[in-house]
């Protein structure tokens, strides 16, 4: 059991999952930011512009009604979260690139003069076509 406990703590404080959790509940407390947002402003506007009957519900048999503002409201809500994590996330690409240095790649080989095989550059004959051929440095 103690093994157990230990592996688990060993899991539970990884840098991948502690970066997880924090995501998690900062995305649920930015939810709730955007989805008052939405209701508090977006949807009053709407309401101005569309009448009162925005917000309004369809009746359909019996006590069934579709609520298509709360509907267009969710939509409102989603796209205003995906441009806000979206840019968020492209932020955070941009600033992780800035610190990396682009890596030259150097090559170790070069092409035989002869038969254009792959040799290592400082062989002075081509293992294919058995050729002399001067090294580079």
């Amino acid at each position: 059991m103690k093994k157990f406990l230990k592996e688990f703590k060993e899991f539970a404080l990884q840098g991948d999952v502690l970066s997880m959790a924090i995501g998690v509940i900062i995305g649920a407390a930015f939810k709730d930011l955007v989805t008052s947002f939405t209701d508090n402003f977006i949807t009053p506007i709407l309401n101005c512009i569309g009448g009162t009957e925005f917000g309004g519900k369809i009746h359909l048999i019996g006590d069934n009604y579709i609520t298509w503002g709360a509907f267009l409201s969710s939509v409102i809500n989603f796209l205003i979260m995906a441009l806000i994590l979206f840019c968020i996330i492209k932020g955070a690409n941009k600033l992780m690139s800035l610190g990396k240095k682009k890596e030259e790649v150097v090559s170790l080989t070069r092409k035989c003069p002869y038969c254009l095989s792959d040799i290592p550059k400082a062989a002075t004959k081509c293992p294919c076509c058995t050729a002399d051929v001067e090294a580079e440095e």
